[in-house]
């Protein structure tokens, strides 16, 4: 009778959406962060 099995799944699930916090963009579109930069100059050089 413990649930302590059953807690885990949702905290796992949870981490999903974390992965895709930047929408999909090309490396030579701006970048989404707002910096007028090219995505791979700016937050996708870290990819």
């Amino acid at each position: 009778s413990e649930g302590d099995s059953n807690s885990s799944e949702p905290a796992q699930q949870a981490i999903d959406p974390i992965v895709n916090q930047q929408p999909k963009v090309g490396r030579n579109d701006p970048c989404p962060c707002g910096s007028g930069k090219k995505f791979k100059k700016c937050c996708g050089k870290n990819l």
